[in-house]
């Protein structure tokens, strides 16, 4: 356990953030795999599981590895919200100084957080996003994300060659200072974080087929959210008051919770 005499926690170096919904299959397998690629990272972390209101035995399993594991822990909800709102829940049970996202279907890696907090420690940054350089999805959902890249770089003014990839790791002192939070705003993490001033740079991250569970996204059921999405993005950039993010980073300065921005 993460504890000192005493019973005073251990200030917690990482939290890895995992949305989950119908994903029984994949919890004991995901929280094997952080926990070895975790191993050898300096300082204690945390993995949060978020059940987005599973209809099968994802948060009787997740329960299972709490017990197994102090280090995992779950967050519960008993209203599907969705991706974002999921992650927004788990952010705010967060403990560490950075945090990491993962999608619950085992595509990405755990095995690329480690150099991409050896990147933020270093100072290079507040997020590190990664692209997957090898996909390993279908022609059409790949053809899709390409064209989905284009056109939100294209509206947002940003060149993120990766939007969708859900592997990150940040600054969570950073998510003071995000100018909002709505839903759909996974898609859009690093445009957010650039346009309260904070250093993004993207790292190639590996890719992999889903091998359990079905999918929760289409193309379809993806499209017309992504847009509306998009356009939102758009107009808050228009109106985002450039002064209002200076004055919320000097304070954060003066409170000693900024690096690379």
């Amino acid at each position: 356990m993460n504890h000192v005499e005493g019973n005073d926690p251990v200030p917690v170096l990482l939290s890895v953030v995992v949305p989950m919904h119908d994903e029984e299959e994949n919890v004991a397998p995901l929280c094997a795999e952080v926990r070895e690629a975790l191993a050898e990272v300096r300082g204690a972390w945390e993995l949060v599981i978020v059940d987005d209101c599973s209809g099968d035995g994802t948060r009787a399993k997740i329960q299972a590895e709490c017990a197994a594991d102090p280090r995992v822990r779950l967050v519960p909800r008993d209203a599907r919200r969705g991706q974002s709102a999921a992650l927004c829940l788990g952010f705010g049970r967060t403990r560490g100084t950075y945090v990491a996202t993962l999608d619950g279907d085992m595509q990405n890696d755990p095995r690329d957080i480690p150099p991409m907090l050896a990147r933020l420690e270093a100072g290079a940054a507040d997020m590190v996003t990664g692209w997957r350089r090898t996909r390993r999805d279908s022609l059409v959902r790949r053809i899709s994300s390409g064209i989905a890249n284009r056109v939100r770089n294209r509206l947002t003014g940003d060149a993120i060659i990766d939007v969708g990839c859900s592997t990150r790791v940040f600054r969570r002192a950073c998510l003071a200072s995000l100018p909002c939070f709505f839903d759909g705003m996974h898609r859009f993490f690093p445009t957010l974080f650039r346009m309260a001033g904070f250093t993004v740079i993207e790292l190639p991250v590996n890719h992999r087929p889903r091998r359990r569970g079905a999918a929760k996204y289409g193309v379809w059921n993806r499209l017309w959210r992504g847009i509306r999405d998009l356009f939102g993005v758009r107009w808050l950039q228009d109106r985002f008051l450039a002064e209002g993010r200076d004055v919320v980073l000097r304070c954060a300065e003066e409170r000693g919770e900024t690096g690379g921005a």
